[in-house]
């Protein structure tokens, strides 16, 4: 990710908010200094996708983070994902899973979470099909559920 990202992945961002939390050019800022891995897809030289994920021993302050650090001591984190709705069903979302899952090749699991109430229905069955299972549920502090997910690697 470059700084001529920024605004597209600020977008993409808000754009799929209900399933991820908000981001700010403050807060993506301090995603990409502390954040494991941090790319973007681009196509035709447009800003299709982006991902944030974090390894162990991170100061960031995601609930969910804190979770998954508290039940593995290796891992890699998928904080979040976002695909562009003019770029969806391209294989784009998956293509981006194998790069991190690669990363995470070397830790042994990679963790995420979705929305699970409101449920993200979409997003769970990707999830199964790359073979993540359900290791716990969290409420989170607006009331929404997850389903915290592993794969072992």
């Amino acid at each position: 990710m470059t700084d001529e990202d920024a605004e597209a992945v600020l977008r993409l961002n808000a754009e799929s908010v209900w399933a991820l939390s908000p981001l700010d050019a403050e807060s993506l800022a301090a995603h990409r200094a502390e954040a494991a891995v941090i790319l973007v897809c681009e196509v035709e030289g447009e800003v299709a996708a982006f991902a944030v994920a974090y390894a162990p021993g991170a100061s960031y302050g995601s609930v969910n983070y804190a979770w998954h650090s508290g039940r593995f001591d290796d891992f890699v984190y998928l904080d979040r994902i976002a695909v562009d709705r003019a770029f969806r069903r391209r294989g784009i979302a998956g293509a981006i899973y194998d790069v991190i899952e690669a990363e995470a090749k070397a830790h042994g699991r990679m963790v995420c979470e979705v929305n699970s109430d409101p449920p993200n229905f979409e997003s769970l069955a990707f999830h199964q099909a790359r073979g993540y299972r359900e290791v716990g549920q969290l409420v989170q502090s607006d009331g929404h559920r997850v389903v915290l997910l592993e794969r072992p690697l």
